[in-house]
């Protein structure tokens, strides 16, 4: 068995819309910082020298949003209500929709920034795959390749309402890309928006989510490291963050 990380990196030299603040406590700073906490709090003394080497233990504080590095988005994140009832966090989704079969579906060629229905229906046929309830479809648009640069936050091809719908209608709950959005690139939305005063142009994928309870996981990477385009699965257990709209995931493929 063979174990693929499909995850993104959270690296704070990224270039992010929201930057990413990554604070470091060294060995010998945690030694003192420890020792302060327990003379403030349970009014123990010890001072850090006593320590070997003067050393205790290091720390990472990282500042970010629950948007940043491989995450899913829960219903939540769509919208404060949905027509199937009030959405859940993604504390609250259920764990058997983040450990199944995957599905690895390639839009690096469709030279748009949003395709249909249509076009993953030929791309299902291309590859000779039947969707099955609970399946996990990956979108490869090789955003991947301008991670950590201004140009991963343009360069994709995300999915309209009807490309949704379609996968919603086989039983997919999940839906996966590599790029940093499921939608079209921001420029190209609110373009198309300005140029056309329709409402229906802004962020589709997502608002399918007011209708139909599904998750996205947004900002994969390796999937070109899958050697084919099924025979896998995929785990992505979300981080149990209460009452939130996304968690964070290391997302993996096993292979067999």
């Amino acid at each position: 068995m063979a174990l693929i990380d499909l995850s993104s990196p959270v690296d704070a030299t990224f270039w992010e819309p929201d930057p990413v603040v990554h604070e470091v406590m060294t060995p010998a700073e945690g030694a003192k910082h420890m020792c302060a906490e327990m003379l403030e709090h349970l009014g123990l003394d010890l001072d850090p020298s006593a320590l070997p080497g003067g050393e205790f233990l290091n720390n990472d504080t990282f500042t970010l949003t629950v948007h940043t590095g491989t995450h899913v988005d829960a219903p939540a994140h769509y919208g404060s209500t949905a027509s199937y009832g009030t959405p859940k966090t993604i504390d609250q989704m259920p764990l058997d929709w983040f450990q199944r079969p995957g599905v690895l579906l390639d839009l690096r060629g469709a030279g748009a920034p949003r395709v249909g229905a249509d076009h993953i229906a030929a791309e299902l046929r291309r590859i000779g795959y039947r969707l099955r309830p609970l399946d996990i479809v990956l979108l490869r648009t090789g955003a991947d390749a301008h991670l950590g640069t201004p140009a991963y936050f343009s360069r994709f091809t995300g999915l309209d309402a009807s490309a949704v719908h379609l996968l919603l209608d086989q039983g997919v709950r999940v839906i996966g890309t590599d790029a940093f959005s499921l939608d079209a690139p921001f420029p190209h939305i609110i373009e198309e928006y300005n140029r056309t005063g329709d409402p229906g142009v802004l962020w589709p994928a997502h608002m399918v989510g007011r209708e139909r309870e599904y998750c996205q996981i947004e900002r994969l990477g390796n999937l070109g490291a899958l050697p084919a385009p099924f025979g896998f699965s995929v785990t992505c257990f979300p981080v149990k963050l209460a009452r939130a709209g996304a968690g964070w995931t290391r997302a993996v493929a096993t292979v067999d």
